[in-house]
C-alpha cells in the first residue's frame, strides 16, 4: 500500500503545482486570475483522480479484488495528504522567493474588479473588509500554510470518499469444492 499511496500522492502534487505555479505566472504577466482559477480547478480534478487509480490499484492488484470503504478511504486520505502538501511547499516557495507581492497585486485586482461591478456599497464594503481579512491572514507564514492547505483538501477529502465508495468490493466467498 505504501508505494501505491507515494507515487499516486507525489505525482498528484506534481500535477496540482504545475497547475499552480502555470496559473501564478499567468497572474504575474497579465493578471489573468480568472484564468489561473480555472486552470488550478482542472488540474485539482486531473491530480486527485488519482485517489481512484490509487484505490483500484490496491483492491485489484494487491488485495485480489476487495477492498473494504474504510480501506479504500485510508489510502485516498493519504494519497490527499501527500499530493496537498506537495502543492503547499510548492506554493510557499512560489509566494515567498519568487512573488512575494501576490497580495498586494491580488488584492488590487480584486478592488478594481469590486469597483467596475454592479454591487450595492454595502456589499461592496463587506466584500472590501474580507479582501483586508485576507491580506492581514498572508502575512502571517502559519495561516498561509494553513489557507494553501484549505485550497486543495476538501476536493481531495470529498473525492476520497467518493472514491471509496465507488470503489468498495467485498471478498467473493469461496464455494465449496
Amino acid at each position: 500500500m505504501k508505494k501505491n499511496v507515494i507515487v499516486c500522492g507525489l505525482i498528484g502534487g506534481l500535477i496540482i503545482s504545475i497547475g499552480m505555479i502555470i496559473g501564478a505566472s499567468l497572474c504575474e504577466k497579465n493578471a489573468n486570475y480568472e484564468a489561473s482559477m480555472l486552470l488550478g480547478y482542472a488540474t485539482q480534478i486531473v491530480a486527485f483522480s488519482l485517489i481512484f487509480v490509487g484505490i483500484k490499484n490496491q483492491r485489484d492488484k494487491i488485495n485480489g479484488g476487495s477492498i473494504s470503504f474504510g480501506e479504500a478511504f485510508k489510502i485516498g486520505l493519504f494519497i490527499s495528504l501527500i499530493a496537498s502538501t506537495l502543492y503547499v511547499l510548492v506554493w510557499l516557495v512560489d509566494f515567498y522567493v519568487f512573488i512575494p507581492d501576490f497580495m498586494e497585486k491580488y488584492s488590487a485586482h480584486q478592488v478594481k474588479a469590486l469597483r467596475e461591478s454592479s454591487i450595492s456599497e454595502k456589499e461592496m464594503a463587506i466584500q472590501l473588509e474580507d479582501l483586508n481579512q485576507m491580506k492581514e491572514l498572508y502575512k502571517n507564514p502559519l495561516m498561509v500554510f494553513l489557507i494553501t492547505y484549505v485550497e486543495v483538501l476538501p476536493l481531495a477529502l470529498v473525492l476520497s470518499l467518493i472514491a471509496a465508495a465507488i470503489l468498495r468490493r467485498k471478498k467473493k466467498p469461496e464455494l465449496p469444492a
